[in-house]
């Protein structure tokens, strides 16, 4: 099959979808992660067969043998993305097709097969018209995350033979369970995210589990968020534990660290440096090191910085802890770049400024 060739889905409906009224009750105040729709998009894939038996059925626990592949050697790979729900009552999802692209990208680096475009597209949109009711008003979205794993019953190390795409969806409200106007990070010197050579470009969930034991030792020192450095030097800053990271400084410009095989290439990181040429601000790809952060931060030259991702959009940092110390950025809060570019993004996210890049793909 061929990277943009499509599949016919069955329809397998829910028979007892959740009543309007208890699902309601939910999206009053859904978190993030934790309320699921009624609904899943499955398909299979074999090296003898390629992909097939793709649908959308009742969301129900997948069975697994004890000795699938994904459980003893992590061959397992996903994306975020989210539906928003428009003023017309329709539904959008955000440069869906870089979704599937990157997760092209991460089935190559972790040798599985590459999943055409138009299925990983078709999945997506089949999902969110079937479970269009979850989408919450207002702030809220619905957050899907498509994802593969090896499905092959075998204890040898080599790639699986079988392997298992699904697409389910949460309705989501804010990422970070915070008031406060701005996040803390922890400066991890003790465990690195990635190494060069390594799966750091790819979105797969052994990038996150790396990450978990540093991400406790942030909480332990009451800060929301890690921040990891370069595993060579130690020295330069590369990104959160799931978010991209940029900075804003006096003349206005910005700087992100850059791709080189050990970051994440975020979808939202590439939107807000376009927004940003856009408005002709000067943005770098440049490496910035943990003393730079620091120093300029202490001297006024650093106003702002901030993570981004799907899932929290664009969240202000306001305060850098560490075995050093700990320093604030700005007035600790939300300065007016990261506000700026943060309400043009969430403006053509949700419909409601103009998209002159086409990144709105219209669902229904």
């Amino acid at each position: 099959m061929s990277k943009t060739q499509s599949l016919q889905f069955a329809r397998h409906l829910h028979p007892t979808p959740l009543p309007a009224d208890q699902r309601a009750a939910l999206l009053k105040n859904p978190g993030f992660g934790r309320v699921f729709t009624d609904h899943m998009v499955s398909v299979r894939y074999h090296e003898s067969k390629g992909w097939h038996d793709a649908k959308i059925e009742p969301r129900a626990p997948i069975p697994m043998d004890p000795a699938a592949a994904v459980l003893h050697y992590a061959q397992e790979i996903f994306e975020g993305l989210k539906a928003y729900r428009t003023a017309d009552g329709g539904a959008t999802l955000f440069r869906p097709e870089e979704n599937a692209r990157r997760f092209q990208q991460s089935a190559e680096r972790l040798a599985m097969p590459v999943l055409p475009e138009s299925v990983f597209l078709e999945a997506c949109d089949l999902l969110v018209k079937t479970d269009r009711a979850w989408i919450p008003d207002g702030d809220g979205s619905l957050y899907l995350r498509p994802f593969m794993f090896a499905n092959e019953v075998f204890l040898g190390v080599k790639p699986s033979s079988d392997y298992l795409f699904l697409v389910i969806a949460s309705s989501v409200g804010a990422y970070f369970k915070t008031d406060a106007p701005a996040v803390s990070v922890w400066v991890s010197t003790e465990y690195t995210r990635a190494a060069p050579g390594g799966t750091g470009a790819a979105k797969c969930g052994g990038n996150y589990a790396a990450s978990l034991l540093a991400q406790a030792e942030a909480t332990r020192h009451g800060c929301d968020q890690v921040v990891f450095l370069d595993a060579v030097e130690q020295r330069w800053v590369e990104e959160l534990g799931g978010m991209n990271v940029f900075f804003v400084f006096d003349d206005g410009s910005l700087s992100t660290p850059p791709l080189g095989g050990t970051i994440l290439p975020g979808i939202t990181r590439s939107s807000l440096i376009t927004l940003a040429k856009d408005k002709g601000i000067k943005v770098r790809e440049e490496r910035y090191s943990i003393d730079q952060w620091r120093a300029d931060a202490g001297t006024g030259r650093l106003r702002e910085a901030f993570a981004c991702g799907t899932a929290a959009v664009v969240t202000p940092i306001g305060t850098v802890r560490g075995k050093d110390g700990e320093f604030r950025i700005g007035n600790g809060g939300a300065g007016l770049r990261t506000e700026e570019l943060k309400a043009a993004l969430v403006g053509i996210q949700r419909g409601r400024a103009a998209d002159p890049h086409g990144w709105i793909h219209k669902v229904f």
